[in-house]
């Protein structure tokens, strides 16, 4: 009987393979090896080095941050920046991947289009906008030309070349995203609303939409952390020391103009807690949405 019942008795390997734990595990080794190495280990590196100011208590550099007008106005510069070009962003891409969603002539032409931005990056776009959009571009020759407007409009080195630059770059990146979930949504839902007399409004509104708030609140928070981390467009197409001197430009100033690395990592703890705030509020509206299945990736 003994004999019987210690055969009978799984071993620790089947007992752990019934938890999930097994040998495929060894696969995340890499992966959490690259996440603490690339990830962890300089975050507590930075989190512990804003604690230790040059002179004063260990959060010395969090009050003179929040009490310097100069410094803590960057906050509010960024999310004016960051949340309207992310909106925008969004809300674009929403009419337009529904199009596509389905079958059309010239899709992949058109996308191809729509997602070039994404491999021209900041630096190009910005440049591509002082070409097309200075006071020397082609925009106000053309408008000049055209007797529309006798002086150039001030389109660059300003809050709108920022915002220009963040939605050409960010509305790629939005756009696959919502065309994802979109297409993860099972059309047999909108056509059987439709053989019951649903309009193509009411559709959208009481079918499609609340399918697609979940992914939209998730292309949302993506999008809003490209744009947060804003810094050669704020430099290049923008006013660093005036109306777009964002959060990302005074960690850069503290760090390595100041050489106050303390001051740069606190600055840098300050936006990831933004961020994060940011995202929890939108995470939370999330959980109040329709969670079920889609019938695919929405």
């Amino acid at each position: 009987m003994t004999a019987v019942a210690v055969a009978a008795k799984p071993s620790l390997r089947h007992r752990l393979a019934e938890r999930g734990i097994d040998r495929v595990l060894l696969l995340l080794v890499p992966g959490v090896v690259f996440a603490v190495a690339l990830f962890l280990y300089p975050f507590l590196y930075g989190l512990q080095l804003s604690f230790t100011p040059k002179k004063g208590g260990p959060f010395s550099n969090y009050a003179e941050f929040f009490r310097d007008p100069y410094l803590r106005n960057t906050m509010w510069t960024t999310l004016w920046i960051a949340l309207p070009a992310t909106l925008i962003n969004v809300l674009a891409s929403i009419p337009i991947a529904y199009v596509m969603r389905g079958k059309m002539r010239g899709k992949r032409t058109l996308t191809t289009i729509l997602v070039v931005p994404i491999t021209l990056g900041t630096v190009l776009t910005a440049q591509g906008l002082i070409t097309y959009t200075g006071p020397a571009g082609w925009l106000n020759k053309v408008l000049s030309s055209l007797g529309i407007s006798d002086e150039p409009l001030p389109l660059i080195h300003n809050y709108t070349g920022v915002l220009l630059s963040l939605v050409i770059t960010g509305f790629p990146f939005a756009f696959l995203l919502t065309l994802s979930y979109l297409s993860g949504i099972d059309p047999t839902l909108e056509r059987a609303a439709a053989t019951l007399g649903a309009s193509w409004g009411q559709r959208f509104r009481k079918i499609t939409m609340p399918l697609l708030a979940p992914g939209l609140a998730i292309t949302f928070c993506l999008s809003f952390v490209m744009a947060f981390s804003v810094f050669p467009s704020a430099n290049l197409v923008g006013d660093p020391s005036g109306t777009t001197r964002v959060i990302s430009i005074a960690a850069y100033h503290a760090a390595f103009e100041e050489y106050n690395f303390s001051m740069g990592s606190t600055i840098a703890m300050i936006m990831a807690v933004i961020m994060l705030l940011v995202i929890g509020l939108v995470m939370i509206w999330r959980t109040t949405l329709y969670r079920g299945a889609t019938g695919g990736k929405g």
